[in-house]
Protein backbone atom coordinates (compact mmCIF):
# COMPACT_ATOMS: atom_id res chain seq x y z
CA UNK A 1 0.00 0.00 0.00
CA UNK A 2 1.50 3.19 -1.03
CA UNK A 3 0.93 5.15 1.92
CA UNK A 4 2.29 8.72 0.47
CA UNK A 5 -0.41 8.96 -1.33
CA UNK A 6 -3.82 9.80 0.86
CA UNK A 7 -7.19 11.55 0.00
CA UNK A 8 -8.11 13.88 3.20
CA UNK A 9 -11.78 14.93 3.17
CA UNK A 10 -12.83 17.77 5.60
CA UNK A 11 -10.73 20.69 6.00
CA UNK A 12 -12.34 22.61 9.57
CA UNK A 13 -10.05 23.49 11.82
CA UNK A 14 -8.47 20.56 13.09
CA UNK A 15 -8.59 18.85 9.82
CA UNK A 16 -7.10 21.62 7.85
CA UNK A 17 -4.16 21.53 10.56
CA UNK A 18 -3.86 17.47 10.04
CA UNK A 19 -3.72 18.21 5.79
CA UNK A 20 -1.03 20.52 6.33
CA UNK A 21 1.01 18.76 8.54
CA UNK A 22 0.87 15.52 6.08
CA UNK A 23 1.89 17.71 3.14
CA UNK A 24 4.84 18.94 5.19
CA UNK A 25 5.66 15.57 5.85
CA UNK A 26 6.11 14.76 2.47
CA UNK A 27 2.84 13.33 1.69
CA UNK A 28 0.88 13.59 -1.33
CA UNK A 29 -2.72 14.62 -1.12
CA UNK A 30 -5.88 15.07 -2.72
CA UNK A 31 -8.14 16.95 -0.26
CA UNK A 32 -12.32 17.76 -0.59
CA UNK A 33 -13.88 20.30 1.62
CA UNK A 34 -17.55 21.30 1.15
CA UNK A 35 -16.54 25.68 1.49
CA UNK A 36 -14.08 25.00 -1.18
CA UNK A 37 -11.95 28.21 0.23
CA UNK A 38 -11.01 26.30 2.92
CA UNK A 39 -9.03 23.50 0.42
CA UNK A 40 -7.01 27.14 -1.15
CA UNK A 41 -4.39 26.78 1.52
CA UNK A 42 -3.55 23.59 1.05
CA UNK A 43 -3.52 23.56 -2.86
CA UNK A 44 -1.29 26.38 -2.80
CA UNK A 45 0.87 23.95 -0.68
CA UNK A 46 1.01 21.32 -3.27
CA UNK A 47 -2.56 19.33 -2.40
CA UNK A 48 -4.66 18.54 -5.69
CA UNK A 49 -7.75 19.97 -5.04
CA UNK A 50 -11.22 17.33 -6.00
CA UNK A 51 -14.74 18.71 -6.69
CA UNK A 52 -16.40 16.05 -4.79
CA UNK A 53 -15.42 13.66 -1.60
CA UNK A 54 -16.02 10.74 -4.40
CA UNK A 55 -13.80 12.47 -6.96
CA UNK A 56 -11.35 12.89 -3.96
CA UNK A 57 -11.90 9.46 -2.77
CA UNK A 58 -11.20 7.34 -5.68
CA UNK A 59 -8.12 5.81 -6.85
CA UNK A 60 -7.18 5.99 -3.24
CA UNK A 61 -6.14 3.14 -0.79
CA UNK A 62 -6.20 5.67 2.40
CA UNK A 63 -8.54 7.72 2.83
CA UNK A 64 -9.01 10.52 6.08
CA UNK A 65 -12.02 11.88 7.51
CA UNK A 66 -12.65 15.00 9.40
CA UNK A 67 -16.42 15.80 9.70
CA UNK A 68 -18.32 17.20 12.11
CA UNK A 69 -20.99 14.85 12.86
CA UNK A 70 -22.58 11.21 12.72
CA UNK A 71 -25.00 12.99 10.08
CA UNK A 72 -22.05 14.65 7.77
CA UNK A 73 -19.93 10.99 8.06
CA UNK A 74 -23.32 9.01 6.79
CA UNK A 75 -24.07 11.62 3.99
CA UNK A 76 -19.77 11.52 2.84
CA UNK A 77 -18.72 8.57 3.87
CA UNK A 78 -21.71 6.12 3.37
CA UNK A 79 -23.34 8.03 0.86
CA UNK A 80 -20.62 9.33 -1.99
CA UNK A 81 -17.15 7.59 -0.99
CA UNK A 82 -18.03 3.98 -0.75
CA UNK A 83 -18.86 3.07 -3.49
CA UNK A 84 -15.67 4.48 -5.46
CA UNK A 85 -13.69 2.74 -2.48
CA UNK A 86 -11.62 -1.00 -4.08
CA UNK A 87 -12.17 -3.41 -1.58
CA UNK A 88 -8.93 -3.32 0.69
CA UNK A 89 -8.98 0.33 1.14
CA UNK A 90 -8.66 2.15 4.73
CA UNK A 91 -10.50 5.02 5.83
CA UNK A 92 -9.10 6.83 8.83
CA UNK A 93 -11.97 8.28 10.69
CA UNK A 94 -11.02 11.08 13.01
CA UNK A 95 -14.43 12.47 12.97
CA UNK A 96 -16.08 12.41 16.41
CA UNK A 97 -18.87 10.42 16.49
CA UNK A 98 -20.34 7.49 19.30
CA UNK A 99 -18.61 4.70 20.27
CA UNK A 100 -21.81 2.72 19.34
CA UNK A 101 -21.75 4.57 15.78
CA UNK A 102 -18.10 3.76 15.44
CA UNK A 103 -18.49 -0.07 15.78
CA UNK A 104 -21.53 0.18 13.41
CA UNK A 105 -19.49 2.10 10.97
CA UNK A 106 -16.32 -0.56 10.73
CA UNK A 107 -19.26 -3.55 10.49
CA UNK A 108 -21.02 -1.52 7.58
CA UNK A 109 -17.17 -0.99 6.09
CA UNK A 110 -16.05 -4.21 6.81
CA UNK A 111 -19.32 -5.91 4.91
CA UNK A 112 -18.24 -4.53 1.39
CA UNK A 113 -14.65 -5.68 2.17
CA UNK A 114 -13.47 -2.28 3.10
CA UNK A 115 -11.40 -1.22 6.74
CA UNK A 116 -11.85 1.92 9.32
CA UNK A 117 -9.22 2.53 11.70
CA UNK A 118 -10.58 4.97 14.55
CA UNK A 119 -8.30 7.94 15.00
CA UNK A 120 -9.53 10.13 17.46
CA UNK A 121 -7.52 13.21 17.68
CA UNK A 122 -6.88 15.24 21.02
CA UNK A 123 -5.45 18.54 20.80
CA UNK A 124 -6.07 22.26 19.22
CA UNK A 125 -5.61 23.45 15.30
CA UNK A 126 -1.61 24.86 16.07
CA UNK A 127 -1.14 21.05 17.61
CA UNK A 128 -2.43 19.77 14.22
CA UNK A 129 -0.16 21.83 12.26
CA UNK A 130 2.87 20.87 14.14
CA UNK A 131 2.33 16.97 14.29
CA UNK A 132 1.92 17.41 18.07
CA UNK A 133 -1.98 15.89 18.70
CA UNK A 134 -2.52 13.03 20.78
CA UNK A 135 -4.06 10.57 18.50
CA UNK A 136 -6.10 7.38 20.24
CA UNK A 137 -6.62 4.54 17.83
CA UNK A 138 -8.95 1.45 17.38
CA UNK A 139 -8.83 -1.06 14.86
CA UNK A 140 -7.47 -4.10 14.31
CA UNK A 141 -3.91 -4.47 14.31
CA UNK A 142 -3.03 -5.21 11.07
CA UNK A 143 -4.79 -1.86 9.86
CA UNK A 144 -3.19 0.26 12.41
CA UNK A 145 0.21 -1.40 11.74
CA UNK A 146 -0.52 -0.10 7.60
CA UNK A 147 -1.43 3.81 9.16
CA UNK A 148 1.23 3.95 11.45
CA UNK A 149 3.56 6.37 9.27
CA UNK A 150 0.25 8.52 8.79
CA UNK A 151 -0.69 8.43 12.50
CA UNK A 152 2.40 9.62 13.59
CA UNK A 153 3.02 12.37 11.55
CA UNK A 154 -0.07 13.88 13.22
CA UNK A 155 0.94 12.68 16.97
CA UNK A 156 4.79 11.46 16.96
CA UNK A 157 5.22 9.37 20.23
CA UNK A 158 1.58 10.35 21.06
CA UNK A 159 -0.50 7.30 19.42
CA UNK A 160 -1.81 5.17 22.03
CA UNK A 161 -3.67 2.05 20.91
CA UNK A 162 -6.89 1.21 22.54
CA UNK A 163 -8.36 -2.30 21.44
CA UNK A 164 -11.78 -2.88 19.58
CA UNK A 165 -13.77 -0.36 17.74
CA UNK A 166 -15.37 2.42 20.16
CA UNK A 167 -12.92 2.54 22.88
CA UNK A 168 -10.49 5.22 21.16
CA UNK A 169 -13.99 6.84 20.98
CA UNK A 170 -15.61 6.68 24.16
CA UNK A 171 -11.62 7.72 25.61
CA UNK A 172 -11.90 11.23 23.19
CA UNK A 173 -15.66 11.83 24.90
CA UNK A 174 -14.47 11.37 28.75
CA UNK A 175 -11.21 14.06 27.70
CA UNK A 176 -13.97 15.82 26.15
CA UNK A 177 -15.85 15.56 28.88
CA UNK A 178 -13.78 16.98 30.91
CA UNK A 179 -12.37 20.33 29.05
CA UNK A 180 -16.23 21.09 28.85
CA UNK A 181 -16.65 21.02 32.59
CA UNK A 182 -13.14 22.88 33.18
CA UNK A 183 -14.44 25.47 30.54
CA UNK A 184 -17.80 25.92 32.16
CA UNK A 185 -17.19 25.94 35.82
CA UNK A 186 -14.27 28.61 35.19
CA UNK A 187 -16.83 30.98 33.45
CA UNK A 188 -18.83 30.92 36.49
CA UNK A 189 -16.69 30.86 38.98
CA UNK A 190 -15.37 34.60 37.05
CA UNK A 191 -18.69 35.65 37.25
CA UNK A 192 -19.11 34.96 40.62
CA UNK A 193 -15.66 37.02 41.26
CA UNK A 194 -17.09 40.16 39.55
CA UNK A 195 -20.44 39.77 40.95
CA UNK A 196 -18.51 39.60 44.27
CA UNK A 197 -16.73 42.93 43.07
CA UNK A 198 -13.67 41.86 41.95
CA UNK A 199 -11.65 42.65 38.78
CA UNK A 200 -12.41 40.34 36.26
CA UNK A 201 -8.73 40.04 34.59
CA UNK A 202 -7.62 39.85 37.98
CA UNK A 203 -10.22 36.74 38.88
CA UNK A 204 -9.32 34.82 35.37
CA UNK A 205 -5.36 35.24 36.17
CA UNK A 206 -5.22 34.09 39.61
CA UNK A 207 -7.56 31.13 38.59
CA UNK A 208 -4.91 30.26 35.79
CA UNK A 209 -2.02 30.38 37.67
CA UNK A 210 -2.98 28.66 40.91
CA UNK A 211 -3.01 24.88 41.49
CA UNK A 212 -6.70 24.48 40.65
CA UNK A 213 -5.82 25.96 36.86
CA UNK A 214 -4.50 22.81 33.76
CA UNK A 215 -3.21 23.27 30.68
CA UNK A 216 -7.05 23.65 29.24
CA UNK A 217 -7.74 26.01 31.86
CA UNK A 218 -4.70 28.28 31.32
CA UNK A 219 -5.57 28.25 27.65
CA UNK A 220 -8.95 29.23 27.94
CA UNK A 221 -8.61 31.69 30.39
CA UNK A 222 -6.41 33.40 28.22
CA UNK A 223 -8.77 33.68 25.79
CA UNK A 224 -11.39 34.72 28.17
CA UNK A 225 -9.09 37.71 29.57
CA UNK A 226 -8.62 39.02 25.79
CA UNK A 227 -12.09 38.27 24.66
CA UNK A 228 -10.42 36.38 21.56
CA UNK A 229 -13.28 33.82 20.51
CA UNK A 230 -12.92 33.34 16.59
CA UNK A 231 -11.13 31.82 14.97
CA UNK A 232 -12.23 29.09 17.21
CA UNK A 233 -10.16 26.51 18.62
CA UNK A 234 -13.04 24.43 19.82
CA UNK A 235 -16.30 25.64 18.76
CA UNK A 236 -19.00 25.96 21.30
CA UNK A 237 -21.51 24.06 19.51
CA UNK A 238 -19.15 21.03 18.45
CA UNK A 239 -18.74 21.07 22.22
CA UNK A 240 -22.45 20.99 23.13
CA UNK A 241 -22.11 18.09 20.22
CA UNK A 242 -19.58 15.81 22.09
CA UNK A 243 -20.95 16.49 25.62
CA UNK A 244 -24.65 15.28 23.95
CA UNK A 245 -22.83 12.23 22.49
CA UNK A 246 -21.25 11.02 25.49
CA UNK A 247 -24.04 11.51 28.16
CA UNK A 248 -25.96 9.48 25.81
CA UNK A 249 -23.67 6.79 25.23
CA UNK A 250 -23.30 6.86 29.46
CA UNK A 251 -27.04 6.08 29.44
CA UNK A 252 -26.87 3.18 27.40
CA UNK A 253 -24.51 1.75 29.55
CA UNK A 254 -26.84 2.32 32.65
CA UNK A 255 -25.05 5.83 34.14
CA UNK A 256 -26.82 8.96 34.34
CA UNK A 257 -24.03 11.88 34.50
CA UNK A 258 -26.00 14.38 35.97
CA UNK A 259 -23.23 17.39 36.47
CA UNK A 260 -21.98 16.96 32.57
CA UNK A 261 -25.89 17.04 31.80
CA UNK A 262 -25.87 20.67 32.97
CA UNK A 263 -22.82 21.83 31.52
CA UNK A 264 -24.02 20.55 28.34
CA UNK A 265 -27.44 22.48 28.84
CA UNK A 266 -24.89 25.56 29.32
CA UNK A 267 -23.40 25.15 25.90
CA UNK A 268 -26.17 24.23 24.16
CA UNK A 269 -27.80 28.28 25.41
CA UNK A 270 -24.39 29.60 24.16
CA UNK A 271 -25.36 27.93 20.64
CA UNK A 272 -29.00 29.10 20.92
CA UNK A 273 -27.33 32.78 21.60
CA UNK A 274 -25.96 32.74 18.41
CA UNK A 275 -22.45 31.55 19.34
CA UNK A 276 -22.25 28.28 18.44
CA UNK A 277 -19.32 28.60 15.78
CA UNK A 278 -17.06 30.90 18.57
CA UNK A 279 -14.50 28.65 21.12
CA UNK A 280 -15.90 27.14 24.03
CA UNK A 281 -14.69 29.62 26.28
CA UNK A 282 -17.05 32.21 24.98
CA UNK A 283 -19.39 30.84 27.63
CA UNK A 284 -17.62 33.12 29.87
CA UNK A 285 -19.54 35.83 28.03
CA UNK A 286 -23.21 34.23 28.97
CA UNK A 287 -23.01 34.49 32.90
CA UNK A 288 -25.26 37.46 33.08
CA UNK A 289 -22.50 39.98 34.03
CA UNK A 290 -20.85 40.73 30.82
CA UNK A 291 -17.44 42.20 30.87
CA UNK A 292 -17.58 44.93 33.49
CA UNK A 293 -15.43 45.00 35.86
CA UNK A 294 -16.64 45.07 39.61
CA UNK A 295 -16.06 48.41 41.49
Amino acid sequence: MDHRQLAFIGLGAMGGGMAHRLLDSGYRLTVFNRTAAKAEPLVRAGARGAASPEDAAAGHRVVLLSLSDEQAVDEVLFGRVLPVLEPGAVVVDTSTVSPGYARRAAERLAGKGLRRVEACVVGNPLQARRGELRVLVSGEERDLDEVRPVLEALGGSQVARLGAPGTATSMKLILNLLLGAQVASMAEAVAYGVAAGLDRDRVIGTIADSGFSSAVMRFRAELMRRGTYEPAFFRADLMEKDIRVATAAARDSGLELTVLDTVRDRFAAVVAAGDGAKDASVIVEHQGTGRGHGG
